[in-house]
């Protein structure tokens, strides 16, 4: 049974954690506004509690379900209560237009590595997934990280939720990730024209 600490309370908190909920899972969120946490919490029911912003974790996995300028000012603050979690990125530095990455050659994952304190590790995970394919359907979730045991926490939580992960290397994969999200993004406003997709394997076989 996978045990989430989701650190933020908008749309994609909620959906991972009905998910994690759903799954069996125990889920405690935690966000600035206490108010928004508790209704956050009480809407999941079941397992979900509540925590401190800024307080050490309950969940082996911490998923920071925020906006991407706000990834790496939350780890920063949070410091120490991290040691020994696996943080999930999930996060996409879009650009104003939607059209590029507001970044160089880095991620937001690798940046939250940068600022971590020793014994975290960092895993990106979900960003190339619209929140309403996670609500309905089955996409593959992709995985990129540096430790090979942080990604088979989180790949047993992808799998907790009905999903199939699928790891693509090392933590460095995740600033290519961040373009497949773009990719995405690309795709629903042109070639597929809608946001009932997601980008997945099919493996061929004969």
């Amino acid at each position: 049974m996978s045990s989430i600490t989701i650190i933020g309370t908008g749309n994609m908190a909620r959906t991972l954690g009905t998910l994690a909920v759903a799954g069996g899972g125990t889920v405690e969120i935690m966000g600035r506004d206490r108010s928004k946490a508790d209704g956050l919490a009480t809407a999941l029911g079941r397992s979900a509690t509540v925590g401190t912003w800024g307080g050490v974790p309950t969940g082996d996995v911490v998923i920071t379900a925020l906006l991407y300028d706000a990834v790496v000012p939350a780890v920063v603050e949070y410091g120490d209560a991290l040691a020994g979690k696996v943080v999930v990125d999930i996060s996409n530095p879009f650009n104003a237009t939607f059209d590029g990455l507001d970044h160089g050659g880095s991620s937001i994952a690798q940046e939250v590595a940068d600022v971590a304190p020793a014994g975290v590790s960092v895993v990106k995970a979900f960003n190339t997934i619209f929140r309403g394919v996670l609500e309905k359907g089955r996409p593959d979730v992709f995985l990129a990280g540096d430790g090979v045991e942080a990604k088979k926490v989180v790949g047993a939580f992808v799998e907790s939720i009905g999903l199939r992960p699928l790891d693509v290397g090392g933590l460095a994969m995740a600033h290519w990730l961040e373009g497949m999200g773009l990719v995405t993004v690309g795709l629903a406003g042109h070639g597929v024209g809608h946001g009932d997709f997601a980008l997945g394997v099919a493996e061929v076989t004969g």
